[in-house]
């Protein structure tokens, strides 16, 4: 299935219209209540949507996590995940304008497969992690990299508000057979800026669902954000930063488009 979140609650989306099936993504995922819908079907392009998942309760991001990446910074490929927090005030959602504070700049798009989890998970092996798995969305960890390198810590360069747009869809585990086979992009002003393949990813979904598992409980509707390829805007010689008005738009087989505006914060 594909379930998108909106005004009031969620539902499928077939034949280009919502199916409202409840309330929220988040407790039907947790209590496991079959998909039934509750409402008359809309039109898809008439419904204002939200982030699959508006609020989750963790969001877990992963840095380096690309063979590609990694090589175009100049870092060395990490041995074990290098894991760092956004929060809920940066989910936004498709069509969502990403809002620049004034203390920011150099701001870089990364295009990214999120995942999101479905049943908890607490210290769970590799073979068992997926079938934690609800399903996938396209992300954007837009970052600001003057703040994210100030200081040892990425969190003030990444967690901004509006800084993380997810999206369109979550699309169901048993749509994506393999999601370290998934061909990522992302466009600026639909100039491609990145595209890879989530098989350069240095450590898979499983393996990230495992490790984070061993010391922090994944609950149903948390985020682990996986990583972006090469192609990032600090990586470009000169650097490729937004500017306002740049549009951006992460693109990953099967899971659709997300797309989202810069802007200055007023």
């Amino acid at each position: 299935m594909r379930l998108v979140s909106f005004e009031g609650g969620f539902g499928r989306v077939e034949d280009g219209k919502v199916a409202p099936m409840g309330p929220s993504l988040v407790d039907w995922l947790a209590f496991g209540i079959q998909g039934i819908a509750t409402g008359t079907p809309r039109p898809l392009a008439e419904v204002k949507l939200l982030a699959p998942v508006p609020r989750p309760g963790k969001i877990i991001c992963v840095g380096l996590n690309y063979r590609d990446h990694a090589k175009e910074t100049g870092k060395a490929v990490p041995t074990e995940p290098i894991l760092f927090p956004k929060f809920a005030n940066s989910v936004v959602g498709p069509g969502a304008e990403v809002l620049v504070p004034p203390e920011a700049d150099e701001i870089d798009y990364e295009a990214e497969l999120a995942v999101v989890i479905g049943r908890r998970a607490s210290r769970v092996a590799v073979a068992d992690a997926l079938d934690h798995v609800a399903g996938y969305a396209c992300a954007n960890d837009v970052s600001s990299r003057s703040l994210q390198f100030r200081t040892g810590q990425w969190l003030t360069g990444k967690a901004i508000d509006t800084f993380l747009p997810l999206g369109p869809y979550l699309v169901t585990a048993d749509e994506v057979p393999d999601p370290q086979a998934l061909g990522i992009r992302c466009l600026v002003n639909d100039e491609l800026r990145q595209d890879s393949n989530t098989s350069e990813m240095v450590f898979g979904v499983a393996e990230l669902v495992s490790y984070t598992s061993r010391t922090i409980t994944l609950e149903p509707g948390d985020l682990l954000v996986t990583g972006t390829p090469a192609g990032v805007g600090m990586a470009a010689d000169p650097p490729r930063y937004l500017r306002a008005g740049d549009r951006m738009r992460v693109e990953i087989d099967g899971l659709g488009e997300l797309e989202n505006t810069v802007r200055a914060r007023p």
